[in-house]
């Protein structure tokens, strides 16, 4: 076949059958010395078939060659199944970008932060039960929560109060969080390994109450407070050795049990008046 017929039968462009045989991934069966004609076998629709979709799953040219000469081995599955994982992470930050600009879309006519209600708050001493790690983001504190409520419920533990999660980053990071999942307990209550207690003073909180998923509200809770904290002369208490003093946030319901549009969170920062 011409490159042009082979280009019909494969659904594959004529400049991208060239491209591919620039970087050795589909070579045609002959070219002709003289005229630079390419042609093509038959017997080649299987393999620019099989290019053609793994092109369409998103890989790379690179990628692509190694993976027409894996075809029947472990490897190629692997391979798949690693490029599956990457798109599912892909299509769930899409997600969230598009849940983003359905919030911004909601408030061309108000500023998100003028709907958020922020409040300075003395919050009374309190005592938590803790477990504390590092983690790859801030979307992965679900870790925290599958050690911190078995640990409770081993150690015969009952909350007495909110849960939430405390950051112990002075600085907000884009991987290898440190952060504490934590439940108010009844004062005095003994809590061993893993699990860490942390009696907690009294203290000055700016407090913004946001609704909606996590990774949308959370953020702008953070701008009305700055404004706010800005607006009435507030400093942040933080210090790196004092959990106390870390920005933490108050899971006001369950999200098991709520849609995440309807999540109610207390985004909280320590403050000195």
């Amino acid at each position: 076949m011409t490159i042009g017929e082979f280009s019909a039968r494969t659904r594959i462009s004529v400049r991208m059958l060239r491209h591919y045989d620039e970087h050795g991934v589909l070579a045609p069966a002959s070219v002709d010395a003289a005229s630079g004609y390419r042609r093509y076998a038959p017997s080649q629709v299987t393999d620019a078939v099989d290019l053609r979709n793994l092109r369409d799953v998103g890989l790379g040219v690179s990628a692509i060659g190694a993976l027409l000469a894996a075809r029947g081995t472990p490897t190629f599955e692997r391979s798949l199944l690693l490029q599956r994982a990457v798109l599912v992470d892909e299509a769930a930050a899409a997600t969230q970008r598009l849940h983003l600009i359905d919030s911004l879309l909601d408030h061309l006519k108000e500023t998100t932060m003028s709907t958020i209600d922020v409040t300075l708050k003395s919050l009374p001493a309190t005592r938590l039960a803790t477990y504390r790690s590092v983690i790859p983001s801030y979307q992965a504190e679900g870790v925290l929560w599958d050690a911190l409520m078995p640990a409770l419920q081993a150690q015969g533990i009952a909350p007495t109060g909110t849960g939430g999660c405390i950051e112990h980053d002075q600085e907000y990071k884009e991987s290898d969080v440190e952060e504490s999942a934590f439940v108010e307990v009844a004062p005095g209550t003994a809590v061993a390994a893993p699990l860490v207690g942390l009696d907690v003073p009294a203290r000055d909180v700016v407090v913004a109450r946001v609704q909606g998923p996590y990774a949308e509200a959370i953020p702008q809770g953070h701008g009305s407070i700055a404004a706010f904290m800005t607006e009435h002369g507030l400093r942040p208490a933080w210090t790196a050795d004092d959990p106390a003093s870390h920005v933490f946030n108050l899971y006001l319901n369950d999200p098991s049990q709520a849609a995440p549009a309807d999540y109610l969170t207390d985004v909280c920062v320590p403050v000195h008046r």
